[in-house]
């Protein structure tokens, strides 16, 4: 069965913030600065006993909610909200529908992200489920809709466990307001390329050690100083200044 989405049936269907109806217009033809200012495609579901984990994220990025319905499309918001080249982040930003293999096929991605590099779709689907037969049909003739207009697609799964919860910790630290941003200078003006995130800590012992822990941290999350996150964040891990 060929996965080939027909590009002259290829609709792209989305919601306006400020029209009250769906748009439906070619694929081809809209643009991501459209589309990222559309309404997410489901209404948010709340019910007893569902199977879904659904919710909302503080993106930093966005500096709003954005939703979920896994603890697996949290984390794909996580990695997205952490990557200094996204810009901006939409829950399923419009519904795709194209006619493949002789009939009408529609899917919802999960999320768009716009990116220093361009346009990216991404799906997310624990790696058991994405590998089924219906589900790599839906995805194959997705990614080929989706590049064939030069945007990138990806089918996200599981990230590395350690890598998810420094990137979790760190999350904790996002929000610029509440960061004291006299101390914020002070710490990214000191010479801290090599020192652990332990004497980085110590280095201000007139400022509450408390503050200076969370600027330390919260530059770590603007990734104004790198570390090595494939290990369990310690006070042991050396700070390097991003390039």
């Amino acid at each position: 069965m060929t996965n080939v989405a027909d590009p002259v049936s290829t609709m792209v269907c989305y919601r306006p913030a400020d029209v009250s109806a769906e748009v439906v217009q070619p694929w081809a033809s809209v643009g991501a600065d459209v589309l990222i200012l559309a309404l997410p495609w489901r209404s948010f579901r709340w019910y007893k006993g569902q199977r879904h984990y659904s919710g909302e994220f503080w993106s930093a990025t966005v500096q709003d909610l954005v939703i979920y319905e896994s603890r697996l499309e949290l984390a794909r918001l996580l990695f997205a909200d952490f990557d200094l080249s996204v810009r901006h982040i939409l829950a399923q930003p419009f519904l795709l529908k194209a006619e493949v293999a002789g009939a009408v096929r529609k899917h919802i991605p999960d999320y768009l992200l716009v990116t220093d590099a361009g346009p990216l779709v991404v799906d997310v689907k624990p790696r058991h489920r994405a590998v089924r037969p219906e589900n790599a049909f839906t995805f194959a003739w997705t990614r080929q809709a989706v590049e064939s207009r030069g945007w990138r697609y990806q089918v996200w799964s599981e990230p590395p466990v350690v890598e998810l919860e420094n990137i979790r910790f760190l999350a904790g630290y996002r929000r610029d307001w509440l960061f004291d941003h006299e101390l914020l200078a002070e710490v990214r003006s000191a010479d801290l390329d090599g020192v652990t995130i332990g004497m980085a800590c110590r280095g201000w012992p007139r400022r509450p050690a408390a503050l200076v822990r969370a600027a330390v941290l919260h530059l770590l999350w603007r990734q104004y100083f790198t570390v090595d996150l494939t290990r369990p964040l310690s006070g042991s891990h050396v700070l390097r200044r991003a390039a």
